[in-house]
This record gives C-alpha cells, sequence and structure tokens, in this order.
C-alpha cells in the first residue's frame, strides 16, 4: 500500500506529466469544439509530446482517454462528436497517464465562456472542497478526516455530496486500495502512512445528491438534473504532511 521513495519519484514524474496535459487545456479555446475533439487532441498530446500513455484507453473496456462531463453529468461522460461545447457550459476533463509503469489521476472543471454565476459557485466550491480534503492529508490521520473535511465544506456552501464514486489508491494500477470516501466522521477509518498514495475527488451537486447511470452504462447524471462538478488531485502522504503530484502549473503559481 505504501510506495518506496523510487516508486514515489515515478509517480511524481507521472502526475507533472497529466499536470502539463490540462496546462494545455487551459490554452485551448472550448467554445464551439466537441468533446470528441478534445479527447483526440489528448491523446496525441500525450503520446506525441509526452511519450506515454493514456491510461484509461482500453481500461474496463472503455475507447477513449479521457471522461468528459457537461453540466448535469457527474462523471464517466463519454467523448462524442455531437456534443459540442456551448457558450455558459461546465465541463470536468478526467484524464489518467501513465509514464515508466506508474500512473497518476486528475481532473479539472472548466469554465466555458460567460457561465451562470451560480454554476461559478458551484465550480469554485468544488475545488475548495477537494483542497479541504487535501490539507486533511498527514501521517497519523485518517481516511474520516479527509470525507469530513470535504461533506463539510459542501454542505456549509448548500451543496451535496456524491457518495456512489470514491478516490483511490494508484500506482502501477489505476485502481488500488484504500478506498477514499469524501463523506466520514472525523478520527474513523484507516489511518495514513508516510508513503501512502492516492486520489482525492470529490463530486458536489447543486441540486440532491442522487445519481443514475444511462443507458449507455457509463455516462452518470444527476437524478434531479442538477449541475454537477468535479475535480482531482492524485497526492502522496509525506513525513511532513502531503505532496499533489499532479499540481498544475497555475496552482504553483498561485
Amino acid at each position: 500500500m505504501t510506495k518506496t521513495p523510487q516508486e514515489l519519484a515515478l509517480l511524481a514524474e507521472s502526475g507533472r506529466l497529466l499536470a502539463s496535459v490540462f496546462a494545455m487545456l487551459d490554452r485551448t479555446p472550448l467554445i464551439g469544439i466537441s468533446t470528441f475533439e478534445i479527447n483526440e487532441l489528448v491523446e496525441r498530446f500525450i503520446v506525441d509530446n509526452l511519450a506515454a500513455r493514456p491510461a484509461s484507453k482500453g481500461q474496463y473496456g472503455y475507447g477513449f482517454v479521457l471522461n468528459a462531463s457537461v453540466n448535469d453529468v457527474v462523471c464517466h461522460g463519454i467523448p462524442s462528436q455531437s456534443d459540442v461545447l456551448r457558450d455558459g457550459d461546465i465541463v470536468n476533463f478526467d484524464i489518467t497517464l501513465e509514464k515508466n509503469g506508474y500512473i497518476a489521476d486528475s481532473s479539472k472543471t472548466y469554465l466555458v465562456g460567460a457561465v451562470h454565476p451560480a454554476a461559478k459557485r458551484l465550480v469554485r466550491t468544488t475545488y475548495d472542497a477537494m483542497w479541504a480534503g487535501i490539507r486533511a492529508v498527514r501521517p497519523g490521520a485518517q481516511l474520516g478526516d479527509i470525507g469530513f473535511a470535504i461533506e463539510r465544506h459542501a454542505r456549509c456552501n448548500g451543496y451535496s455530496v456524491v457518495r456512489e464514486y470514491c478516490g483511490h489508491g494508484i500506482g502501477r494500477q489505476m485502481h488500488e486500495e484504500p478506498q477514499i470516501l469524501h463523506f466520514g466522521r472525523p478520527g474513523t477509518g484507516l489511518a495514513l502512512r508516510e508513503g501512502m498514495v492516492f486520489t482525492i475527488e470529490p463530486m458536489l451537486n447543486r441540486g440532491r445528491r442522487t445519481v443514475k447511470t444511462e443507458a449507455d452504462g457509463w455516462t452518470v447524471v444527476t437524478r434531479d438534473g442538477s449541475l454537477s462538478a468535479q475535480f482531482e488531485h492524485t497526492v502522496a502522504v509525506t513525513a511532513s504532511g502531503v505532496a499533489v503530484l499532479t499540481l498544475r502549473p497555475d496552482e504553483r503559481a498561485a
């Protein structure tokens, strides 16, 4: 469950490369482009520019390199040529990358054009909720501390936390133990140890937390049609606290 210093270095390199994928997307105009085109753009960038592998492609029979979840799609949105991003949309891109046998996983919700203030607030609160969870990570803390910090921030701002999907350990495999719930009670659950690596990836809804899976077997949407947002980072427990392995250039500057 814990990683060696050598493994952590390889995971950090995968995380650094994945952060550069989001930096590329940050420079990409999104209005009028289809989520399928974004998928193709990301695949070319990972393979040709980074000499890495899109880890999601082929995983569990999935045929694409990313999930593109627009507006009321909570997660696992399938890229489509007909799904063209419009002014006012919010869209989450969830991307994985494998380099030298180790996988990093991250996601970011983008504001497309002129987004309604209520949608902006949801996106910002989701981002802050992820960071509330990250700040709870340190040796000796417990998994319930992470979930509690996330859910408390969401509830204080009037949002609900999706419970059906969670973060996860990561390394040579995309999904390893432990599971990282985004709700919980402080002082409960597995104690964190230096060298553990996992994702924190809360999904917050404007409305109720209940979700449903569409007929394609992948796309998860809010049951009440409300907006949903998500952010995700891969983190490592360090001797003094936490290292965010997928930290993006804009976040480093901040």
